[in-house]
């Protein structure tokens, strides 16, 4: 009977055992927002790489023999007409049969080159400066061109036309001519080398092929 008062009766009815005590914390009353923030974590930001600069190349393209100043002056004007990447044409003197162009890509290269008279393709692969370096001077020459100086054109737009020089500034190294044939004069604006002098005032044709002969060989 003793042992019977002393049965523990929290287990006869365990529906009436007392609760145990909870330990609450209050949390602050934040928004949602707020709440995101106070478990980001701040990761450091990494700057991407600065992309790369485009890089030149040069192409050779192969031509028929003789024709290589006709190529260039076509290329010039298809890769300025479609706005390629082309940046020079360059013939090496004495080269024949090639000339080099440089571009950003073989792509933009061969868009110059598409469908051009005398153009025989391009080479597969580019072509090291330091392989052509030997070809190369740069030699400035001055040029003999002086006011009422008869030229003819050279290059551009208005090449094999013949004009007068009205006025010349050798500091930015540009004639203004005036064409012969033009039934109004109108002042064109051109670079020293786009021009070549046929006739000057005071001396015959015959002096003036000598210095033009002379240049050329220079």
């Amino acid at each position: 009977m003793a042992d019977d008062e002393f049965q523990d009766k929290s287990t006869e009815h365990p529906e009436e055992a007392p609760e145990m005590p909870v330990k609450k914390t209050k949390l602050p009353n934040l928004k949602p927002a707020e709440r995101r923030e106070e478990i980001e974590i701040e990761v450091p930001k990494i700057a991407a790489p600065a992309p790369e600069a485009p890089k030149e190349l040069i192409f050779a393209l192969r031509t028929t023999a003789n024709k290589e100043d006709q190529v260039m002056d076509f290329i010039a004007s298809n890769a300025a007409k479609k706005n390629l990447q082309v940046f020079s044409v360059i013939r090496p003197h004495g080269m024949r049969g090639y000339i080099f162009i440089e571009a950003s890509t073989k792509l933009e290269a061969e868009q110059a080159a598409a469908n051009i008279p005398y153009a025989r393709g391009i080479l597969s692969q580019p072509v090291q400066f330091k392989e052509m370096e030997h070809m190369l001077e740069q030699v400035k020459v001055e040029v003999n061109i002086q006011k009422d100086d008869i030229a003819e054109i050279i290059s551009g737009p208005f090449k094999r036309e013949k004009c007068k020089v009205t006025r010349v500034d050798r500091t930015k190294e540009e004639v203004v001519v005036e064409l012969l044939e033009a039934a109004v004069p109108i002042p064109i604006t051109l670079k020293f080398d786009a021009i070549k002098v046929i006739r000057r005032e005071g001396a015959d044709e015959s002096g003036a092929a000598e210095a033009n002969a002379k240049e050329d060989e220079e």
